[in-house]
Parts: structure tokens; C-alpha cells; sequence
């Protein structure tokens, strides 16, 4: 516990993680799929960070399933079908990454609370960040730009903050259906075909 792995070459394979307490340095180094599969694999595991990597061709970037408290930072993931995804998972922290051409979904949260996404540059995805059945998560500080459909949508979910965000060039700078109590604050809304759409929301 409390060690620091770096990767000192590029590497076309998966990583899945089993411990607690590490850092994966990638150190600028690539890891690369074929198309499917994940990159990094986290179940289970808490204190996780992983920085400096660049992450693609993969079904899933980085998965974090029944996780706690990991810090996903620096990391260029592109060209993968979702960038990042987190399943059940909780006090999460998404920064600092360059989060791009992943065709379907740039960050995408199921029935995952108390994460923050902050300071990423999440463009040109179907949808830039996706959330369903979460509560309490703050996106704040985030360039969503060039999404196809929706900088952010959200279904089923409560309580999350959307502030401080970029949000432009999208088709909707957010959707949000049947979603109620959350927060849209000191955003920069320009340029989606429509702004904000409430529907059976409040």
C-alpha cells in the first residue's frame, strides 16, 4: 500500500486494479485496446489515483465499479466507446482530464453519489456527461463542448450541482428528465441548438 507504479512504456493490453492505496503513474505513456474490453478495470478497491495516462480503443476506458474515494487525474481517454464509467460508486474525483472523441458517452455514472467532475475537457462524444439514478454530484468547472446530443443529461437523478461549466456546441447544453433538486448555476450556455431542456423535472 501507499506505492507509486509507473509505466515506463507503452502498453496495448488491460489493467485491472486489486489494491488500495496505489498511484498509476502512466507517466505520458499509452495504454492501448483493440476496439473492446476495458483499459483500467476498479472493483472493490478504494484510494485508487490514476494520472498521466493516455487511455484508447477500448469499450470502456476506466471502469470503476463499487468503488470509493478514487482520484482520476491528468489522462487523455479518447477514442474509446465510453471515456470513463462508474457503477455504484461513490466520493469519486474526475479532474484535470482531456476526455475526447469517445463516441458514445465522455463520463457516464449509474446509480453513483457524492463524485465530483471538475476541470475536464469532455467534447465531442454523443453525450459529454451522462447520469442516472445518482444523486449529489457536483460538475463544475468543465469545458462540454461539440457533444452530438447532449453536453449534460440527466435521468432519475437528484440533488447534483452543474456549475461554473462551458457548455457550447452541443445540441443541448443539458437535458434533464425526471430529475429534480439540482442546482444550474454560473454556467456559460452558447451555441447548442438548445439550451436547457426540463422535461418532468424541477
Amino acid at each position: 500500500d501507499n506505492v507509486t507504479y509507473t509505466i515506463t512504456d507503452n502498453i496495448t493490453d488491460f489493467i485491472v486494479v486489486e489494491r488500495n492505496n496505489i498511484i498509476i503513474d502512466g507517466d505520458g505513456y499509452t495504454l492501448q485496446g483493440t476496439g473492446s474490453g476495458n483499459g483500467f478495470y476498479l472493483s472493490g478497491v478504494n484510494n485508487v489515483t490514476i494520472k498521466k495516462t493516455s487511455i484508447k480503443l477500448f469499450s470502456l476506458g476506466i471502469v470503476l465499479y463499487s468503488v470509493s474515494h478514487n482520484n482520476i487525474s491528468e489522462n487523455k481517454i479518447t477514442n474509446n466507446t465510453i471515456g470513463v464509467g462508474f457503477d455504484s460508486s461513490s466520493t469519486n474525483t474526475i479532474s484535470g482530464n482531456n476526455i475526447t472523441n469517445n463516441s458514445d458517452y465522455g463520463v457516464a455514472f449509474i446509480g453513483s453519489h457524492f463524485n465530483l467532475i471538475s476541470e475536464n475537457n469532455i467534447t465531442n462524444s454523443n453525450y459529454g456527461v451522462y447520469l442516472t439514478y445518482s444523486l449529489i454530484n457536483i460538475i463544475s468547472g468543465n469545458n462540454i463542448t461539440n457533444n452530438s446530443y447532449h453536453g449534460i443529461f440527466f435521468f432519475g437523478s437528484y440533488f447534483n450541482v452543474i456549475s461554473g461549466n462551458n457548455m457550447a456546441y452541443n445540441f443541448y447544453g443539458a437535458l434533464l428528465m425526471s430529475s429534480h433538486f439540482n442546482m444550474i448555476s454560473g454556467n456559460n450556455i452558447t451555441n447548442n441548438a438548445r439550451a436547457i431542456l426540463l422535461a418532468g423535472s424541477s
